[in-house]
C-alpha cells in the first residue's frame, strides 16, 4: 500500500511556537485525524503540507510530490482542502461557484457536483452570503468532492456545526474512502467525530506529536481503572499512563495487557486517552 502524505522530522519555528520534529505517513484509502488543543500545531501542519509556507526542516511528500517543488503544482489538482471556513464570492450561487470551478480544475465533474447538492439539500440558485454556516460548509466539501480529488486535506470542518450536518459531512468521508485510492486528512478538535470515522489517529500537543496509532489498537491497547488509594498502589507503575484524584478514589488510564485481570478495567474512550496522555506528558 502507497503512502498518500509522509512527513519526516517536520519543523517549523515562530516566535512564540515550534513544531519539532514530527514522522508520520498517511496510507492510500484511509482516514487520519489530526487532534489536539487549539495551538498545538495541526494548523501549521496542514500549511506546510500545502506548501502555504516554507518549512525550516525535515522532509514531506503529498501524492509522491514535495510542496516546496514544482512538481506539486500538478498534485494539487489531485487534492481538495476545506479549510475551517469557507472562501467564495458572496454574490455567487452554487452555479456560479461550479463555473468557477470548471477553469481551476481539470477533472471537474458538473454532474457529481449536482449530485452531491441534492444529497446535501443545497440549493443552486440561493446566494453564498445568505448560507448558514453549516451549507457554507457542505458547498465547501461538495466542490472537494467534485474535481475526482484523491487527497482531501480538511481543517476543522465540522466546528461549530449542529450534529446532524455533522453526521451528513461524516457520511460523505466514509463514502469517499471506499475508494481504496482515496485518503483524507482530517484536523479537528472533536474527538467523537474522529472516533467515528478515522483509521488513525495522530495526536499533537505544544507541538510534539505524542503518537501516530490505529484507531482501534488505541480502543483495545488502554483502559480506565477507578480504585481505591490502596488498590493504585497495587498496579505496577509501568502499566500506568496518567492518573488523577477524585473525592473518592482514584481514576488511572493503563495499558490493559500490563495489569491483572482481578482489576475491573473499564473502556476508555479516544478522548479518555488523550486527556490521560496529556496529564501524563504535562506532569513530566
Amino acid at each position: 500500500m502507497n503512502n498518500a502524505i509522509e512527513i519526516q522530522n517536520l519543523r517549523k519555528t515562530y516566535p512564540d511556537f515550534a513544531l519539532q520534529d514530527v514522522s508520520f505517513s498517511v496510507p492510500e484509502g484511509t482516514i487520519l485525524g489530526l487532534v489536539g488543543e487549539n495551538g498545538a500545531g495541526k494548523s501549521t501542519i496542514i500549511n506546510l503540507l500545502m506548501g502555504a509556507v516554507p518549512r525550516d526542516g525535515g522532509a514531506v511528500s503529498v501524492l509522491g510530490a514535495d510542496p516546496a517543488t514544482p512538481a506539486f503544482t500538478a498534485a494539487k489538482q489531485d487534492i481538495g482542502v476545506v479549510l475551517d471556513e469557507a472562501y467564495f464570492p458572496t454574490s455567487l450561487d452554487a452555479r456560479g461557484v461550479a463555473y468557477m470551478m470548471r477553469s481551476a480544475y481539470r477533472n471537474w465533474d458538473d454532474k457529481h457536483f449536482s449530485e452531491l447538492l441534492r444529497r446535501l439539500e443545497l440549493p443552486e440558485r440561493k446566494l453564498f452570503k445568505d448560507y448558514s454556516r453549516g451549507m457554507r460548509m457542505k458547498l465547501a466539501i461538495a466542490v472537494a468532492l467534485s474535481h475526482h480529488a484523491r487527497l482531501l486535506v480538511m481543517d476543522e470542518p465540522t466546528g461549530g456545526l449542529d450534529p446532524i450536518v455533522r453526521d451528513d459531512i461524516l457520511d460523505l468521508l466514509n463514502d469517499f474512502t471506499r475508494d481504496e485510492r482515496c485518503t483524507v486528512l482530517l484536523s479537528s478538535h472533536i474527538v467523537s467525530d474522529l472516533e467515528k470515522v478515522a483509521d488513525l489517529i495522530a495526536f499533537l500537543h505544544k507541538g510534539r506529536l505524542l503518537f501516530c496509532e490505529e484507531k482501534d489498537r488505541l480502543l483495545e491497547d488502554y483502559a480506565l481503572l477507578r480504585l481505591t488509594r490502596a488498590e493504585y498502589e497495587a498496579v505496577p507503575r509501568e502499566a500506568i499512563v496518567s492518573a488523577r484524584e477524585g473525592r473518592y478514589g482514584t481514576e488511572a488510564l493503563v495499558r490493559r495487557a500490563m495489569v491483572s485481570q482481578a482489576f475491573q478495567a473499564e473502556h476508555a474512550t479516544l478522548e479518555d486517552v488523550i486527556l490521560f496522555f496529556v496529564k501524563g506528558v504535562d506532569a513530566k
